[in-house]
């Protein structure tokens, strides 16, 4: 016992820049562009998938590059909110696919997204700035937090190696790649003693193999491919670079005005609050990548406050998806050893001006998501890692502590890739009334695997020998982090910028 020398840790110690340090302003930029290159990936994805099933001809006739996720991205590491569940049924409505003219099904199924998202955007904010969410974060604990941060990552298995495979002669090269550069290089210093290897593997990564796959596209090599393939591998895909604009300025109700159903804004919620968990566990591990102290209750209902007005932003401007927490990006924090916030400042600019010039953010969006998926295998993983890392401050000798973490990991994997097995025509999940509305809420509810972790864990670790069992759950440390005032460090880590705090006075 005598050998072991690493004590539970509040904060990382290992980072070159915390939460409130700044690399020189060349380094920022460069990062902040890293940080737009990644969040591109799913941005590009969702609407790849959904788009022609609303009848819509080509990407370029969808905002797919969010300006409004700009100022979410500034101040929660937003991006695109995964809701394919809502969003095929509201696609699938009877009186929306009974439009015969695919551009006008499409318009109007735009309009109806509007909808939904602008009514469940609302119910966000007022559980946010209400408190509502920041007292329902008491009943966690380092034992229940530990299985929800993990499966933020780890739950999203299906976005790394199974979406690479569809192009392995790309994925695998990108993923071999970041893995030597990150890890065995990040010592090389062949520019002035600056380590661009550990700063810089997305950039100089995708852009390697981005020159790869373009030369593999232009030699023909996918010439007669099956269509998946041409998809995943090819450069030139979906026309996204012909057909994009070179000057697009979004406005809201650019579609027209959203339509509101009862049926389609029940389903939307159900988004809302698998987002809501979600981006509560990615929030805690952004704190800890970051050195900061985990985010106190009044954080959390904050930033969830704050999600809601970027998908509100989301409804306004029809982008499609809404806004949560990007979780590639809160794993780049710990691969480039770099937190940041003046980084993602800069970030939030650069999204907001490629959603401008078209024609420049189609071509970044050419990039295979085969790519993505490689990083997504490093950087899901690395997200997931952290989540477990909560479990230093539990007692893991304890078996009703082996029980509640085992199981809520087991199931937060398990159920969600049951419900993931129904997800196919033409019973489009596990939960199957005449209800569609209530059927897209269980789904959904059930498909996300922090929310079902979060479900067991809380429930486990609030029912079983509670009181008994304080210090075996890591409470001791924990309740300091609960308030606002519980911890002298959260002032610095946690004041808003840009004096915005005046208008949200901590409590």
């Amino acid at each position: 016992m005598g050998d072991i020398a690493h004590p539970p840790m509040e904060q990382l110690q290992d980072l070159e820049y915390c939460i409130d340090s700044n690399p020189p302003w060349p380094e920022t930029i460069l990062l902040a562009f890293q940080n737009y290159i990644l969040v591109l990936g799913t941005s590009v994805m969702i609407p790849t998938v959904l788009v022609p099933t609303m009848g819509g001809s080509d990407l370029a006739s969808t905002p797919f590059f969010r300006p409004s996720s700009g100022p979410g991205y500034l101040l929660l590491l937003e991006g695109p909110l995964l809701i394919f569940v809502p969003i095929a049924y509201i696609i699938n409505d009877s009186q929306l696919q009974r439009i015969d003219e695919p551009h006008v099904r499409f318009i109007q199924t735009m309009r109806a997204i509007q909808g939904a998202l602008i009514v469940a955007a609302s119910i966000q904010i007022i559980l946010g700035y209400s408190q509502v969410w920041g007292l329902f974060s008491r009943f966690f604990s380092p034992l229940g937090m530990a299985p929800v941060v993990g499966l933020v990552g780890l739950g999203l298995f299906q976005r790394g190696f199974p979406a690479l495979g569809d192009c392995v002669e790309i994925g695998l090269p990108m993923l071999f790649l970041v893995i030597a550069l990150s890890q065995y290089l990040k010592h090389v210093k062949p520019l002035r003693d600056f380590p661009i290897f550990e700063r810089f593997p997305v950039l100089i990564c995708v852009s390697i193999i981005w020159i790869y796959s373009v030369i593999l596209t232009a030699s023909g090599a996918y010439r007669g491919k099956p269509n998946e393939t041409q998809l995943s591998c090819r450069t030139d895909r979906a026309n996204l670079i012909s057909t994009a604009p070179w000057f697009k300025f979004p406005y809201p109700l650019q579609w027209g005005p959203p339509t509101f159903a009862a049926g389609h804004s029940f389903a939307m919620m159900s988004a809302v609050l698998v987002s809501m968990v979600e981006s509560t566990g990615a929030y805690k591990a952004a704190s800890r990548l970051a050195i900061a102290t985990p985010p106190p209750a009044y954080v959390l209902s904050r930033g969830i406050g704050w999600q809601g007005i970027g998908i509100l932003l989301d409804g306004l401007f029809g982008t499609l998806t809404g806004s949560t927490v990007s979780v590639e990006n809160v794993g780049l924090l710990g691969l480039t050893r770099v937190g940041s916030r003046r980084v993602v400042q800069i970030s939030a600019g650069f999204m907001i001006f490629f959603s401008i010039l078209g024609k420049f953010g189609a071509v970044f969006a050419s990039i295979p998501f085969p790519i993505f998926a490689a990083l997504y295998c490093v950087l899901f993983g690395l997200v997931g890692s952290v989540g477990l890392s909560f479990l230093q401050f539990t007692n893991m000798n304890s078996m009703r502590n082996l029980f509640i973490t085992g199981l809520s990991l087991f199931l937060g994997i398990s159920i969600p890739q049951f419900f993931d097995e129904y997800w196919v025509l033409p019973r489009r999940g596990l939960v199957h009334t005449n209800a569609g509305w209530f059927n897209a809420f269980l789904n959904t509810i059930f498909m996300s695997p922090p929310t079902v972790g979060l479900i067991i864990a809380v429930f486990l670790d609030n029912t079983i020998e509670v009181e008994k069992s304080k210090t075996d759950r890591g409470m001791p440390w924990w309740v300091k982090f609960r308030t606002f005032r519980g911890d002298n460090r959260n002032e610095e880590f946690y004041t808003l910028p840009f004096n915005l705090n005046r208008f949200f006075p901590p409590t």
